[in-house]
């Protein structure tokens, strides 16, 4: 009987020290999402690292502890980004909802699936990095749904005079319609996810390196 107490505090102790850092990286995120190099005008921005705290909780504490924390972190980037954006698009609220799934809460709850290497690469750079690079991807693989169905009317736009682009005209002359849709969204969307996914790559190989971290990790 004491031993099943002593197991069941143990779990419980272990769960409010996960809920406790969790929340910790949520709050770090949210405040480095602030701390912008770029901004484009319908939605995405080059942030200083706010993606690495909810990488880690993926990382450390697996899928369902990460898909959390990228939950709630998505939740308050909605809450200060959407209104802006949606107003500005002119959008009805069916789009507003979309924009709401794919934009923040699938975009960010995404993030929480880095630990997806943990167990089958057992270099901890190396599986920490290619779980970063993965959940990214799929970040950026809902933001271009996004673009490609709610954001498109503004292809023509972007290409000439938004995107300040050189070889907008030929992208123009060269394509139309949903393809013209789909090369927009490509193209927007990686203009910040490329940048976002190198930082938080570097970043995230410097962080396991480090031994106390990488303990918190879980990898001895």
């Amino acid at each position: 009987s004491f031993i099943m107490k002593s197991k069941t505090m143990d779990k419980s102790n272990e769960t409010t020290v996960k809920l406790t850092v969790s929340a910790i990286m949520v709050a770090l995120s949210t405040v480095l999402s602030f701390v912008k190099f770029s901004e484009l005008p319908y939605g995405g921005s080059v942030t200083l690292f706010s993606f690495v705290p909810i990488l880690f909780v993926g990382y450390a504490y697996g899928a369902k502890w990460g898909l959390g924390a990228g939950l709630v972190h998505g939740i308050l980037q909605m809450i200060f980004g959407i209104s802006g954006a949606t107003a500005d698009a002119g959008f009805k609220w069916w789009q507003v909802v979309l924009c709401a799934l794919l934009d923040y809460l699938v975009a960010f709850s995404v993030l929480g699936l880095s630990g997806v290497f943990k167990k089958s690469i057992k270099n901890p750079q190396a599986s920490f990095a290619l779980g970063a690079l993965f959940a990214c991807v799929l970040k950026y693989i809902s933001h271009f749904f996004s673009g490609y169905i709610l954001f498109s009317g503004w292809a023509e736009w972007f290409f000439t005079e938004g995107g300040g682009m050189s070889y907008g005209s030929k992208i123009l002359s060269a394509y139309s319609g949903n393809v013209l849709s789909a090369v927009y969204s490509v193209i927007y969307n990686a203009t910040f996810s490329i940048p976002e996914t190198v930082l938080s790559l570097v970043m995230v190989v410097v962080l396991i390196s480090i031994k106390p971290i990488r303990n918190a990790a879980g990898i001895k």
